[in-house]
């Protein structure tokens, strides 16, 4: 009996379909990258600085290839370290999580937590991430508290809810952040008001991009806002991009920067880790994001009173 073109057809289907799993399970999920870009932020006349912006390691003790590649992040120098939560993936990851940080806990930092601080992963059917009001169910409680202590303890801000200044590279930073918005623990009251006139950077930190808190913080006058929690989609297709973004944002600010109203920068990180139920990359590397900041152009145009206008603002969202 001949077999018609529809058994081999399959076969194919089915063959690329395992290649593409081991491919995204086995090898891109630990090909780790370092992105780089600039963005126009910074007061006229400031030193430009260099951040870097590590989010949703998703750290397990096992992970030691993650751990050593973090680690060996410090040799860039960079000005300051600004982490946007999602540390955890197991109870016994804080040790894990410092020791991979190593040197960069040395340097001047700024913190947010996410869900996967406060709660372990848990398994789901993944077609819930195409719901954006699935029931959300919490697994079991993980020691953030003693990640917290570790971070500070090396001389991190925590800037949940808080409004704190930091130097970094010759600037004078104005940082606010708030608790995950992803988990409604979000308190913008807290920190609202206008942001620092007199800060050369005025930096909002949130893990989840949330469209609610990122409206306030443009609102409030901050220059930079940074976030995790997307995963840069994880999941990705060629030209299409992200299929999801797990979050209120559209996909295409899923990862790195973009505009957010008329004087706001918004980067998104992709983050370095994944759920250990889902530990599938797929045109979407792990990444860490070194931003170089520098002064934003000034047009020298003068307005009708007589002052130069910013053109960093170009562009709405």
């Amino acid at each position: 009996m001949r077999r018609g073109p529809v058994v081999p057809a399959l076969g194919a289907v089915a063959a690329a379909g395992a290649a593409s799993l081991g491919y995204a399970t086995l090898i891109e999920r630990n090909a780790f990258a370092l992105r780089t870009s600039t963005l126009e932020v910074l007061a006229p006349g400031s030193p430009s600085i260099r951040v870097l912006h590590l989010s949703d390691l998703h750290m397990l003790p096992r992970q030691q290839l993650k751990q050593a590649w973090v680690r060996e992040l410090d040799a860039l120098e960079p000005d300051l370290v600004v982490n946007t939560g999602d540390n955890l993936a197991h109870p016994r990851a804080v040790p894990a999580v410092v020791q991979a940080l190593g040197g960069l806990l040395d340097r001047p930092g700024a913190f947010v937590f996410g869900s996967n601080d406060y709660f372990g992963p848990v398994a789901k059917n993944p077609l819930k991430y195409f719901d954006r009001n699935h029931e959300r169910v919490p697994g079991p409680s993980l020691p953030w508290q003693d990640l917290r202590a570790a971070f500070v303890e090396r001389g991190w801000i925590d800037a949940t809810h808080r409004k704190q200044e930091i130097t970094a590279g010759g600037n004078t930073i104005s940082v606010a952040g708030v608790d995950d918005p992803h988990l409604q623990r979000d308190r913008y009251d807290t920190i609202e008001g206008k942001a620092d006139p007199a800060a050369d950077l005025r930096l909002a930190l949130s893990h989840s991009p949330e469209p609610r808190v990122l409206d306030h913080f443009a609102s409030d006058g901050y220059d930079l806002a940074m976030c995790g929690h997307t995963h840069g989609g994880q999941l990705c297709l060629p030209v299409y991009g992200a299929l999801v973004t797990n979050c209120g944002i559209d996909r295409s600010r899923v990862k790195g920067p973009s505009q957010w109203g008329e004087h706001m920068k918004l980067h998104v990180s992709a983050g370095l880790g994944t759920s250990p139920y889902a530990p599938a990359r797929f045109f979407c590397r792990p990444e860490a994001t070194l931003l170089t900041l520098v002064p934003a152009r000034v047009d020298r145009a003068a307005t009708e009173d007589g002052e130069a206008v910013s053109r960093s603002g170009a562009g709405v969202r």
